[in-house]
């Protein structure tokens, strides 16, 4: 069964990608999910994060505290990987199990293909091989930091951090399979058509693609 690797830079739009692709049939394990899955109360990952970086990781619900550990990154290079390390084998083996789970599904109830929607895919060493291609949503960086902020309501200051801490816009490109455009002028339908057309053609695709 095909599988497609789906990224982009913060704010590029992968996740209403995702959604699109996911209301056309395709099976959609998005690893930001999964991750935070991981880090709720009581989340599989939580003891070993609260053991690599003490209580103060953890808000008082018992949760990952997202913004200390944002803080703790950008203050500390080596913290970054540290929660990696934690996080990555666990949200590897997930997706994992998720994808062999729809592609054990019977006739119809088996998806056409398989996404992968993981932000630092190309930043990673382990998640190129794991995929058949790369799809990178891509957006100039002033229409990335206007998304965030509406979204989520992060300084400019911060959103460049979190972009500086990305692989740059040049280097995810060339990465890529498939590209697909959602600057600040494409519109919904635009963005819709683009998704629309590398969804037929992955569709297609898994016809003659042997099954892994």
């Amino acid at each position: 069964m095909l599988k497609i690797g789906l990224t982009g830079g913060i704010g590029s739009g992968k996740s209403r990608v995702a959604e699109l692709l996911a209301g056309w049939g395709a099976e959609v394990i998005d690893a930001d999910a999964i991750a935070h899955a991981l880090t709720v109360p009581g989340g599989a990952a939580m003891e070993s994060v609260v053991a690599a970086f003490g209580e103060q990781a953890r808000t008082p619900e018992g949760a990952l505290d997202r913004a200390y550990m944002r803080d703790l990154v950008f203050r500390q290079p080596g913290a970054r990987h540290r929660l990696e390390a934690i996080l990555h084998p666990l949200i590897q083996q997930q997706s994992a199990d998720r994808a062999a789970a729809a592609m054990a599904r019977p006739g119809d109830a088996r998806p056409p293909y398989i996404v992968f929607v993981v932000p630092l895919l190309v930043e990673s060493g382990h998640w190129r091989d794991r995929v058949d291609r790369v799809c990178v949503v891509d957006c100039d960086p002033e229409t990335q930091v206007a998304r965030v902020a509406v979204r989520s309501g992060l300084s400019r200051e911060t959103v460049e951090r979190v972009m500086a801490a990305q692989i740059d816009r040049g280097s995810r490109l060339a990465a890529a399979d498939d590209i697909i455009n959602n600057d600040g002028s494409v519109s919904p339908d635009d963005l819709s058509r683009q998704a629309r057309a590398l969804h037929d053609t992955w569709r297609a695709g898994t016809r003659s693609t042997p099954q892994k």
